[in-house]
């Protein structure tokens, strides 16, 4: 099944090489290009979009003012220069947000992710998810093939795809139909929020540097500056001090 994308950037040079890239994935159908949000809220809502790729930084109106004003909108995919709105993107649940200039590499993880995300939301049928939990740390996840059981404490790190959540474990990954933001509140405490689209099983982390976390399996989470204090003092309750203690006479 083809997947219907709309492009939508102000300068033609981008335009073009956006268009370019994205003829190569087959499953992708590039249903219409446009120079700003007024020409593609008019595509909008006279089309079927599944996946809009689109600047920010337009005339008129901006990419996220174009979201903000779509019903029911589809998944955006953000690929602009102006990185300063990257965290009010994830806020209204943009799928990504690509840096220019834009890479052929950085544009295939950012496709797989929407594919993924796209393919789940068509099985799903629109059915909502729930889980279900006990006393014990014995939890249930409603995948697209029924309910898988799982523990809290197995769990790494979840990623957000939208409307679905990503878990990873030490023996695989499993993706449940609910978003991070509802599944954030059924977490025990112990789990911590480190960008917008990550939570990390603090009990799992292995190292902290600057703009990542290494956790355990050989996994990898990015952190963002926003919740970098946040995990930092966790950090620093449980780091041992090594104190100088005077001689007794």
């Amino acid at each position: 099944m083809k997947i219907n994308c709309l492009i939508i950037d102000d300068n033609e040079i981008e335009r073009d090489l956006l268009e370019t890239y994205l003829r190569k994935f087959s499953e992708l159908e590039i249903v219409a290009i446009c120079e700003d949000g007024i020409q593609a809220l008019e595509v909008l809502r006279n089309q079927k979009v599944d996946l809009v790729f689109s600047d920010i930084d337009m005339p008129d109106l901006s990419g996220i003012d174009l979201l903000k004003n779509i019903k029911n909108a589809p998944a955006f995919i953000f690929v602009t220069s102006h990185l300063e709105h990257a965290v009010e993107s994830f806020e209204l649940d943009a799928l990504d947000f690509i840096a220019k200039p834009l890479s052929m590499e950085r544009l295939t993880k950012s496709v797989n992710k929407a594919l993924d995300y796209l393919h789940l939301k068509i099985r799903a049928n629109g059915e909502i998810t729930d889980k279900l939990a006990d006393s014990e740390g014995i939890f249930f996840i409603k995948e697209t093939k029924g309910y898988t059981r799982l523990n809290y404490d197995e769990i790494v790190y979840i990623e957000s795809l939208g409307d679905f959540s990503k878990l990873f474990t030490p023996h695989g990954v499993h993706i449940t139909l609910i978003n991070l933001k509802n599944l954030e509140h059924q977490l025990p405490n112990y789990y911590f929020r480190i960008h917008k689209q990550y939570i990390v099983n603090f009990n799992k982390i292995v190292s902290v540097n600057t703009h990542e976390i290494l956790l355990e399996n050989d996994y990898k989470a990015p952190l963002s500056p926003s919740y970098r204090d946040q995990i930092l003092s966790v950090i620093n309750q449980r780091t041992l001090i090594r104190t100088k203690r005077k001689d007794l006479n």
